[in-house]
C-alpha cells in the first residue's frame, strides 16, 4: 500500500505534459518545485499512514535497508530480516504492478539521476539521505519513550525531508524495492542503477552503527523531556513490577522528606 500510493502519485507528478502538476517549457519538462514537493509530500504522508497501520502487525518495515538495520543492532533475528527482505521485494514489485496498472501509460516513477548529478554523487545522496531516514526510525520507534506513539509521524518528516533534498537529483530512493519495481514494469535499468542498492545498504550500516555508538556511550543517561521525575528515561521493556517498584521508592523518598520537616 505504501508504494502504491506513492508510486502511483509519483506517476501523476511527472506526467509534465498532461498534470496540472507538471510544468512544460518550449516543448518540454523542466524542473518544478511544485513536482518536488508533491512527490516528497505523497512519499512521507504515505510512509507514515501505513507505518502507523502494520506497527504493530510487523512492525511497519516496507524498507530492505531498515530491515538491514533491525538486524544490524539485534532488533530482529536474521531469519525474520530475511524473510521480511523477500516480502519487502515482493510488496515493491506488487505496488508497483498496481500502480501501473491503475493509472493510464507508462509508470513515470523510475528512479534516475538527474539535475546533473554524477554517479558517486548519486550514490552519496543516496548514503546519507537513508542513514537520516534509518535512524530516525532507530531513535524514535526503537527507542521507547513518551514520543514512541507519534513515531510514524516523525519517520514521515523525516522521509518528507530526504526526498525534497534527494528527488530531483537522484529520484530519491531511499528503497531498493522502491526502486526495483518501476524499473521491472518498465524494463528499463540504467548502468548505475546498483547504486540505489549499495547507496542504502551503505546507509543502513552507517545509521545502525551510529546508532550502537550512542548506545555504547549511553545517551540515555542525558535528561530531557522522556525523563521520570528522577532522571531516568522510561525504558518500555521494563515489566510492570519494575515499573511500580520505582513508584514505591520515589513515594517513600517523599514520606521520609515529609517526616524529617
Amino acid at each position: 500500500m505504501f508504494l502504491l500510493f506513492s508510486l502511483g502519485g509519483t506517476s501523476v507528478a511527472l506526467q509534465a505534459a498532461n498534470s496540472v502538476t507538471g510544468l512544460v517549457k518550449d516543448g518540454s519538462s523542466v524542473t518544478n518545485s511544485d513536482n518536488l514537493l508533491y512527490i516528497a509530500l505523497i512519499f512521507g504522508a504515505s510512509l507514515a499512514a501505513n507505518v502507523w497501520c502494520f506497527f504493530r502487525i510487523s512492525g511497519g518495515l516496507f524498507n530492505p535497508a531498515v530491515t538491514l538495520a533491525f538486524v544490524v543492532i539485534g532488533g530482529i533475528t536474521p531469519i525474520r530480516g530475511v524473510l521480511l527482505f523477500i516480502a519487502q521485494i515482493a510488496g515493491g514489485l506488487a505496488g508497483a504492478a498496481l500502480a501501473d496498472g491503475l493509472t493510464p501509460g507508462p509508470l513515470f516513477a523510475a528512479t534516475t539521476l538527474g539535475g546533473g548529478a554524477s554517479i558517486a554523487q548519486g550514490l552519496f545522496i543516496e548514503v546519507f539521505m537513508t542513514a537520516m531516514l534509518v535512524f530516525t526510525i532507530l531513535i524514535v520507534a526503537v527507542e521507547k519513550n513518551k514520543a514512541t506513539f507519534i513515531a510514524p509521524v516523525a519517520i514521515g518528516l523525516s522521509f518528507f525531508i530526504c526526498e525534497m533534498f534527494s528527488v530531483y537529483y537522484t529520484g530519491g530512493s531511499l528503497n531498493p524495492a522502491r526502486s526495483l519495481g518501476p524499473a521491472v514494469m518498465n524494463r528499463k535499468f540504467p548502468g548505475y542503477f546498483w547504486i540505489y542498492w549499495v547507496g542504502p545498504i551503505l546507509g543502513s550500516l552507517l545509521a545502525a552503527g551510529f546508532y550502537k555508538l550512542l548506545k555504547l556511550v549511553r545517551y540515555e543517561t542525558n535528561l530531557g523531556p522522556d525523563c521520570d521525575g528522577d532522571g531516568v528515561t522510561y525504558e518500555y521493556e521494563n515489566d510492570m513490577r519494575a515499573r511500580l517498584n520505582r513508584i514505591e521508592g520515589l513515594l517513600s523518598q517523599q514520606v521520609k522528606q515529609t517526616s524529617a520537616v
